[in-house]
């Protein structure tokens, strides 16, 4: 079974197709900065070709255009791998949020009006997916869209886990809880360990990348996740200002502060990039901190704080630890970072090993051989979750 996945962002969109259920990747590819007319960037790879295609100074203005883009990629003579487009026989979609809907669901008419209830709680990732998908029903009308939503893998997390201390009536009449998000991530992760180790044990997933989560796993099941109602919420975030106190808002509002003011601060303005005023990209703030900027260093110490107040929350809910996996962008590239956080965990018997910290690359334990907790670093594929999941429903 050929198997498309998409993946949206709020300014990129990336495929891969897989032939399912041997997991090979046919092709894949990758547009950056939709929207800016002549700056867009295409990335494209087929199985059956050494040399990658990589356009720079696209005009894709639209996830539409994208979309064709890379489908007549998929149909080209020298770089194709399908004879006709309709041998993609389902299209997978890494979805995040529908209101009732919180599993693994085909995208019927009814889970897309979920969808469009849920703009307001994920702005940035409910719009451009329902773009997508209403895309593709258009070209590809008799194929299956699946929508693996982030919440899938978090919705055996306890009641007591879920709830805020609001009016009860509001979680019957809205639906507010906790959520959780990078389902699809935490899941992988999960799998790897289970596959590489025999079972999870006590895990706790670290997702660390422009956005951020942490995971609970306790054999292999999801028990609690940073993320709440909203993908605002736990540690900071690139730009998103993660958990604060609700009564900011009308505080502001009384300073004079409009409302489209103050979630511009705390969706765009924030995070990493509000506390350190130079970037959203950790590596110019660890730059910056080693040259002796006073609020770089300062957020990268907010950044490892919240992060290891989630490490000491899971610890006491799982009753112990096993394993700590750093996956994602920064997670997975920073040395600086693993290593702030870990040499803070000393006294739950986390030990690194420096040599393998700096050498080995891919999948890999960083700690010595008399931790108590095996650290590892393990790259993300939340695609191949996506396929997965999309091929057996």
């Amino acid at each position: 079974m050929n198997v498309l996945v998409c993946n949206a962002g709020s300014t990129s969109l990336k495929f891969k197709l897989y032939n399912m259920p041997e997991e090979r990747i046919l092709a894949e590819g990758k547009i950056e900065c939709i929207g800016s007319f002549d700056n867009a960037i295409f990335h494209y790879f087929c199985s059956n070709r050494k040399e990658k295609v990589l356009l720079y100074k696209q005009d894709i203005a639209t996830y539409s255009q994208g979309i064709l883009l890379f489908l007549d990629y998929l149909l080209d003579k020298d770089f194709g791998v399908l004879k006709d487009i309709t041998q993609i026989e389902r299209i997978g979609f890494k979805t995040v949020l529908a209101k009732g809907y919180y599993g693994v669901h085909e995208l019927t008419p009814e889970v897309l009006a979920a969808m469009e209830e849920c703009i307001v709680i994920a702005p940035a990732h409910n719009k451009p997916y329902l773009e997508a998908i209403n895309h593709f029903q258009m070209i590809l009308p008799d194929v299956m869209l699946v929508g693996v939503f982030e919440t899938a893998f978090h919705t055996t997390i306890p009641m007591e886990r879920r709830l805020y201390g609001i009016p009860y009536e509001w979680y019957k009449e809205y639906g507010i809880q906790r959520f959780g998000y990078h389902g699809a991530s935490h899941s992988y992760i999960s799998s790897v360990i289970s596959e590489k180790e025999g079972n999870t044990g006590k895990l706790i997933s670290c997702h660390l990348g422009g956005s951020g989560s942490l995971c609970a796993i306790d054999n292999g099941i999801s028990v609690d996740n940073s993320f709440g109602f909203s993908l605002q919420t736990g540690i900071i975030h690139a730009n998103r200002i993660g958990d604060t106190d609700p009564y900011l808002f009308p505080f502001l509002l009384s300073q004079g502060k409009s409302m489209d003011e103050i979630m511009e601060g705390m969706d765009k303005r924030g995070g990493l990039f509000g506390l350190s005023g130079i970037s959203n990209d950790l590596r110019d703030i660890e730059l910056a901190a080693a040259q002796g900027d006073i609020r770089a260093k300062l957020t990268l110490d907010v950044y490892c704080h919240q992060i290891l107040q989630y490490i000491g929350a899971y610890f006491i809910e799982l009753g112990g630890l096993n394993h700590i996996v750093f996956t994602g962008g920064i997670g997975e590239n920073s040395v600086l970072l693993r290593d702030a956080i870990c040499n803070k965990l000393s006294h739950i018997g986390v030990e690194l090993d420096e040599e393998n910290e700096i050498s080995q690359k891919g999948d890999r334990i960083i700690s010595s051989a008399q931790s108590k907790v095996k650290v590892w670093v393990i790259p993300t594929n939340e695609e191949l979750v996506v396929a997965r999941e999309t091929c057996s429903i």
